[in-house]
């Protein structure tokens, strides 16, 4: 189930994928995933017309590092600016481009980017074969509709194959559920059914059995993992099979990584966000997570999480003894 994948002469390593996960999804973030087993991890997603007039936000969403293979996401709907964008030096280091078509955020789709794309199957499938002709691999994130009952996933996958894209990703949900419900895995296996290139099933997937199971239902090539990477990271050892490390190591370690990369003050931000997804289930959780978005500092932010995994372990410790 869990094997290397071939992508348009690319190689992965494996078939479990980290998502793009836009405020998450930056260097230090993905090395970690990478080095815990994610076989591809992409960037979050990057504005085209942002690359174009040589936005500095929009450019250190694209720092890359050790991590390899390396994917970076794109949006827009401007097929030249799209194609200009993956012919750039910013995205030359990326091994494939992905191009979003299934973001449902309101300020994304009311510009006539992201899933709604999925509303305009002609302009949707120019901006793909604009993209091809940069000569870079071209794959493509969608969901399976835009509203409930919406069946289109399939005809959308033919359209991406068509057009010229070497991957599919098929969010199981439609665009106005956002991220709830359970994913319509039985969609995603019609547009498994329905193209050549590799397919990858995304939504429902925080535990092995999970992967297993969109495995399972859909067909799919690989799976993806999003939510579930920001909650505990090591979710790649775990569907994988592999040993896990402690998670208070992989902590300091990204803490030290972004303050490196980004500076102070985006690391304070960042890490106690970081810190707040592993309160959850801890005794206290409510009280720890309000006192790590209360420090100021990465020298607080240290502090408090030294005591909160020396807590975890104690708690740990004897609940074992029970």
């Amino acid at each position: 189930m869990w094997k290397r994948l071939e992508i348009a002469g690319l190689t992965l390593p494996n078939n479990v994928l980290l998502a793009p996960l836009a405020g998450y999804t930056n260097q230090p973030f993905r090395a970690m995933c990478a080095r815990l087993g994610a076989g591809l991890t992409f960037t979050e997603m990057v504005s085209c017309k942002g690359l174009r007039y040589g936005n500095e936000n929009t450019k250190e969403l694209l720092l890359s590092g050790e991590e390899t293979p390396k994917a970076a996401q794109i949006f827009g709907n401007d097929p030249e600016i799209m194609r200009a964008a993956c012919e750039s030096e910013a995205l030359a280091p990326f091994d494939l481009i992905d191009v979003n078509m299934g973001c449902p955020m309101p300020k994304i789709v009311n510009n006539g980017e992201g899933s709604a794309l999925l509303e305009n199957f002609p302009l949707a499938e120019r901006v793909i074969s604009s993209c091809v002709k940069s000569g870079k691999r071209i794959s493509v994130k969608f969901r399976v509709g835009v509203r409930r009952g919406d069946r289109i996933a399939a005809e959308f996958a033919r359209l991406c194959e068509g057009a010229g894209a070497c991957m599919v990703t098929v969010h199981g949900r439609v665009r106005e559920a956002i991220y709830a419900g359970e994913p319509d895995y039985a969609e995603i296996a019609r547009a498994k059914e329905a193209v050549s290139i590799p397919l990858i099933a995304n939504g429902g997937v925080f535990s092995r059995a999970d992967a297993e199971r969109a495995m399972r239902e859909t067909g799919a090539d690989g799976v993806m993992v999003a939510r579930a990477a920001l909650a505990d990271p090591r979710v790649f050892c775990e569907i994988l099979g592999t040993p896990p490390p402690p998670l208070e190591t992989l902590f300091f370690t990204q803490l030290s990584r972004t303050e490196e990369l980004y500076g102070e003050r985006f690391a304070t931000v960042f890490m106690r966000k970081t810190a707040a997804f592993y309160t959850k289930g801890a005794e206290g959780a409510a009280e720890w997570k309000r006192t790590f978005f209360s420090v100021r500092t990465t020298s607080e932010l240290r502090e408090v999480a030294e005591r909160f995994f020396a807590e975890r372990a104690r708690a740990a410790e004897e609940e074992g003894r029970v």
